[in-house]
C-alpha cells in the first residue's frame, strides 16, 4: 500500500481559503481512487471529496461549489482547494486511497490528518 502525508492545513478566517495536498509514496495512477474525509470532534468521519482513475470526481453536499479535487499524476498527489470556508468546516482531513474497487476505504491507505480551523 501506499503512504499518504497531508499538508496544507492551518487557521483560517470564514471566508477564506485553504488548499490542502496529499502527496503518495508510489505511483497513484493505478488507484481506483483517492479521497479527502474529514472528522470533527464527537462527530463521525466524512467522506468530502473523491477522485477515481479516470478523473470523474464527486463531492458530499455540504461543500459542492465550494471545494475542488484535483490530481496530479506526475507528482503523485492530489489536492483539495477550499474556498469560502465556514466554521463547519473545521476538521482533522484525512487523505485515503483504494488500490481497487473491492477495497473499501476503511482497508486501504491513510495518512496522519492534517487540523483545519474555521474561526475568527
Amino acid at each position: 500500500q501506499v503512504q499518504l502525508v497531508e499538508s496544507g492545513g492551518g487557521l483560517v478566517q470564514p471566508g477564506g481559503s485553504l488548499r490542502l495536498s496529499c502527496a503518495a509514496s508510489g505511483s497513484i495512477s493505478s488507484l481506483y481512487s483517492m479521497g479527502w474525509y474529514r472528522q470533527a470532534p464527537g462527530k463521525q468521519r466524512e467522506l468530502v471529496a473523491t477522485i477515481y482513475r479516470r478523473d470523474s470526481t464527486s463531492y458530499a453536499d455540504s461543500v459542492k461549489g465550494r471545494f475542488t479535487i484535483s490530481r496530479d499524476s506526475a507528482k503523485n498527489t492530489i489536492s483539495l482547494q477550499m474556498n469560502s470556508l465556514k466554521p463547519e468546516d473545521t476538521a482533522v482531513y484525512l487523505c485515503n486511497a483504494r488500490p481497487n474497487i473491492f477495497i473499501q476505504a476503511d482497508f486501504g491507505s491513510w495518512g496522519q490528518g492534517t487540523q483545519v480551523t474555521v474561526s475568527s
